[in-house]
This record gives structure tokens, C-alpha cells and sequence, in this order.
């Protein structure tokens, strides 16, 4: 028998996945009798309010039913904001023509780049960096952040 935490697990990455949307963090906290669960869910699209009140209405549809026996849960769901390294390259495509802080590995070397995402070509992302094309690919990606900028 599964334990608890990879029941919810596998049960909220069942159901996000019908929408097209990614698990990037689950966090599970408190006790049996006071459970706050919380959610992070992304896509290849910007995620909405409406999207994580969806998403949590699904959800928690089916913890009354897996948490029958200890029923006081919290569940919070939401998008994981832009000061977040993005974990999959799903996460990329809406951000294409926006600025990156990326760590990446080049044989067993960190290197960092701070550039322009251009383009996506298979697992392939290509940043502008001081007018000059860099490709990466993206299992060597160590770290991406993407830039907030005011302008």
C-alpha cells in the first residue's frame, strides 16, 4: 500500500494533467488532523485565478474522498510566480521574447548567461546575449529564472 503523500501525489498530477498543466511543487504540511496541502501547478500558458479556482475545485473533489478519515485539510493552489526557476521546458514557450538569468553546464563547467529566450527547436532554447546567439540545451539547464522587468 502507497503511503498518504504519493496517493495525493499521483492523484493531483491525474487531474492537472486533463488540463494540460504541470505539477511544480506539492507541499504537504501539518497532521493528519490538520493537513494544509499546497499546490503549484504551470503550462505553456500564463495561469489564471480562474485556472488554480478550477484546478482546487477538482482537487478537492476527490481529497473528501481520500481524506475521508482525517477530513480538516486546507487546500491551497496556485501558480508558482516568476521569481521561481522554471522546472520543465513546458514552462518556456510563454516566455519567449522575455530576459533569463540561466545556469547552465557545459562539459562538468557552470556557466551563467543572462540573455534573451529567441526560440525553442526540440529541446533546444536559444538566448541573445550581448547581440550574440547562445543555444542551450535544456537538460543542461541547472537554473532559469526569469528577468522582472519595469520598462
Amino acid at each position: 500500500m502507497k503511503p498518504l503523500n504519493e496517493n495525493i501525489r499521483e492523484l493531483i498530477e491525474q487531474i492537472i494533467a486533463k488540463d494540460n498543466l504541470l505539477l511544480i511543487e506539492l507541499i504537504l504540511r501539518g497532521t493528519e488532523h490538520n493537513r494544509v496541502i499546497e499546490v503549484f501547478i504551470d503550462g505553456e500558458r500564463d495561469i489564471s485565478a480562474d485556472d488554480c479556482a478550477n484546478i482546487s475545485n477538482k482537487i478537492d473533489v476527490e481529497l473528501q474522498i481520500l481524506l475521508a478519515q482525517f477530513p480538516n485539510y486546507r487546500l491551497d493552489v496556485s501558480s508558482p510566480g516568476i521569481d521561481r526557476p522554471l522546472k520543465y521546458l513546458k514552462q518556456y514557450y510563454k516566455h519567449i521574447n522575455r530576459k533569463f538569468d540561466i545556469i547552465y553546464g557545459v562539459d562538468e563547467e557552470k556557466r551563467k548567461l543572462a540573455g534573451k529566450l529567441v526560440s525553442i527547436e526540440g529541446e533546444y532554447l536559444t538566448f541573445v546575449s550581448n547581440n550574440k546567439e547562445v543555444i542551450i540545451n535544456f537538460n543542461n539547464i541547472i537554473k532559469a529564472n526569469v528577468v522582472v522587468s519595469f520598462s
